[in-house]
């Protein structure tokens, strides 16, 4: 079935734009806002409202399949794409994207998302936020050409089988880590709670003694809460390399026997600890995962470590995945540009025995979170990001209702 048109508008996200180097620079929290000068190109404040172009592809048979352009919360920092604005970039999508896609058949997801893939403008590939909308939409297309679900596009392209269970799903409380972790005890989210663990004074503490504090509530928390002996969840705790900045960052001996020490506090429970270090550059942050992995497999410590920053695009995530930096590989969604890239590199983290975390940005939309978990079902990774927001409750609703879809018409749609 051909395309016909590629319509575009504008829309918001699920959460913000933050100027991350002007929040370490020292801005000043004031309310939920920020004071103080902005840093990074494009910004005009240190928080402003998040973005988002809904790209909608229209076939000849007048059916309509749309996805979200959307880009992480931190944008401009960390070799990161420019600020995504919808008034800057919905002119790409129709000068370099729309000509190329009109009259194209919807038939073959991979091929058009490697069309788009292969796009330059001045020798540079299309703004990850573009491609990760664009090609949602392919896959709708194709997915609606096909009479089928979107996870069936995937699995039938890439060999896989559509999950007859649900993925886990992993809730983050942003700075209401005491009020939101209630939240997702009560509706058992089986990953918690993220904790925005980004400062050391207030909620780190000098030699971590207030993450201890924490996590030894939090623990104490869900069994007090929960209703069923059965339930338990894994503790995930991004902690965004302060543990590397009190201790050190080669100092792993150290890092390691507190990140254990963490692990006794969560039992019952499995630990994980996400970006333990930030050394930032690629090569050190590889090696110092690779080490912390080493000491802690070793030890036969209750806990994980997960990989986020410096570990961005699909061979960032095959290098990590190859030297074993990490148990845990943070792919977070918007940064891997066409979603052809969400699905590779979880296959490749699973052929390779590294966890896949299928993750993404609270600053992302509704359909941006369906069509990831489309991806999920089709991949299998070992947990799932509830998004978008920080609220808890709508992110976790849109992604475990849409797999919850998807257990129920699989098979129907099979027939």
């Amino acid at each position: 079935m051909k395309i016909i048109d590629v319509v575009c508008s504008s829309g918001k996200t699920g959460f913000y734009f933050d100027d991350q180097r002007a929040i370490k620079k020292g801005a000043i929290s004031d309310g939920f806002t920020y004071m103080g000068d902005t840093v990074t190109p494009g910004f005009t404040s240190i928080r402003q409202s998040g973005e988002s172009i809904s790209v909608m592809i229209i076939l000849e048979d007048k059916q309509i399949a749309y996805g979200d352009c959307a880009a992480v919360q931190y944008s401009g920092a960390g070799g990161r794409d420019p600020l995504f604005l919808a008034k800057d970039f919905i002119p790409v999508i129709e000068k370099e994207i729309k000509p190329r896609l009109i009259n194209k058949e919807a038939d073959s997801f991979r091929e058009l998302c490697e069309l788009i893939e292969n796009i330059k403008v001045d020798n540079k590939k299309l703004h990850t936020a573009i491609r990760y909308g664009v090609t949602q939409a392919i896959l709708d297309a194709v997915s609606k050409s096909n009479h089928c679900l979107m996870c069936q596009v995937i699995a039938k392209e890439y060999n896989t089988k559509v999950l007859t269970r649900m993925v886990p799903i992993f809730t983050q409380s942003g700075d209401s880590r005491y009020e939101n972790a209630d939240k997702m005890i009560i509706k058992k989210a089986k990953v918690l709670p993220h904790g925005l663990i980004n400062n050391i004074k207030d909620k780190l503490g000098d030699r971590g003694e207030k993450l201890e504090e924490y996590v030894y509530w939090l623990r104490n928390r869900i069994i007090n809460l929960r209703d069923d002996d059965n339930y338990n969840p894994i503790i995930h705790i991004d902690v965004y390399g302060t543990l590397g900045v009190i201790f050190g960052d080669e100092n792993y001996e150290e890092i390691v026997n507190y990140m254990g020490k963490l692990g006794e506090i969560a039992k019952p429970f499995k630990l994980r600890i996400e970006g333990p270090v930030d050394v930032e550059e690629r090569e050190k942050q590889m090696m110092a995962l690779r080490e912390l992995r080493r000491l802690i497999d070793e030890k036969n410590l209750n806990v994980e470590i997960v990989a986020d920053e410096w570990c961005n695009t699909l061979e960032d995530i095959k290098y990590f995945a190859d030297n074993k930096a990490g148990h845990m590989i943070q792919i977070k969604t918007p940064d891997l540009g066409g979603i052809n890239n969400i699905v590779e590199a979880i296959l490749y983290c699973k052929e390779n025995n590294m966890l896949a975390y299928q993750g993404g940005t609270c600053n992302e939309t509704d359909r941006s979170a369906q069509i990831c978990t489309h991806i999920a079902m089709a991949t299998g990774p070992d947990q799932i990001l509830a998004k978008p927001g920080m609220g808890v409750d709508e992110g976790y609703m849109i992604v475990y209702n849409e797999m919850q879809r998807i257990l129920a018409l699989n098979n129907i749609m099979n027939e």
